[in-house]
């Protein structure tokens, strides 16, 4: 208790405090937009527990390596080398590396994974013809569907709460900072997902983007893997010019539908 009316009374506690709720906001983002789309593919009677169940398991699994914060610590530890690294970059840091520690080697996985869902998932909404099982709406069918969803989400969860947990002890030594910033930012994340969502799958050209996204997330995290350091504010600036561009199509397409209605009558 003392230690933590300490930290209260302490200014540069509050600053981490907030830093590393907005990281950890930030770092959701991604985790979000893959609960998203996933919740948005399965029956509608179904969407929000899917989402709700996918946000609590990403509480859960950060909570609990929180209380394991020197094993996840260890994850950073090298396992393997083999010997390979690139050019020596503007800061003296190799442009790429082969020394593979069990975080490289959960991230490649992660980001492997995430690319060949997004990549699934941008041919199934080219493709003009539906798969029969599409259009099965049997219980058996709705439950299959659902347990799919469910465990897709918690491998994605697994990748993103040990990123978001090694970031947190990177920017603060107190696991009390550590826990109140992840309760925060999953709770907006909780808050966030049904608009998220719903605009998602009210608006189909948005999901082509979030794709998009998905895949940029999954070839960072494979650079980041063979130790490639690229700088995230590029990466969410990108991310925010697109969707900024996102929305003037949207706002131009809902203006020219309303004239055409006013046209009509």
């Amino acid at each position: 208790m003392d230690n933590i009316a300490t930290l209260i009374a302490d200014p540069a506690a509050w600053a981490a405090l907030v830093t590393l709720v907005v990281m950890e906001v930030v770092l959701g983002i991604d985790n979000l937009i893959f609960i998203s789309i996933l919740s948005n593919k399965l029956p509608e009677a179904q969407r929000q527990k899917a989402r709700r169940v996918g946000i609590g398991l990403a509480l859960v699994m950060r909570l609990l390596l929180l209380t394991a914060i020197a094993w996840i610590v260890a994850l950073t530890q090298p396992v393997f080398d083999l010997g390979l690294t690139g050019p020596v970059g503007a800061h003296g840091e190799p442009s790429f590396e082969t020394q593979f520690s069990w975080r490289d080697l959960i991230l490649i996985a992660g980001g492997l994974f995430l690319m060949w869902k997004a990549t699934k998932e941008i041919h199934h909404s080219i493709d003009s013809e539906e798969s029969p099982e599409l259009l099965d709406k049997t219980r058996s069918a709705v439950e299959i569907g659902f347990t799919a969803a469910i465990v897709q989400i918690i491998l994605l969860d697994i990748v993103f709460s040990i990123d978001s947990i090694l970031t947190a002890v990177g920017m603060t030594e107190h696991v009390e900072i550590m826990y109140v910033a992840v309760i925060a930012a999953v709770t907006v994340m909780l808050v966030a997902a049904d608009p998220l969502a719903n605009f998602i799958n009210r608006n189909p050209t948005v999901v082509m983007l979030a794709l998009g996204f998905l895949l940029m997330i999954g070839m960072v995290l494979i650079a980041e893997g063979f130790g490639a350091h690229i700088p995230k504010g590029y990466i969410y600036t990108a991310m925010a010019f697109s969707a900024g561009v996102e929305m003037l199509n949207i706002f131009a397409r809902r203006r020219r539908e309303r004239a055409k209605s006013g046209a009509g009558h």
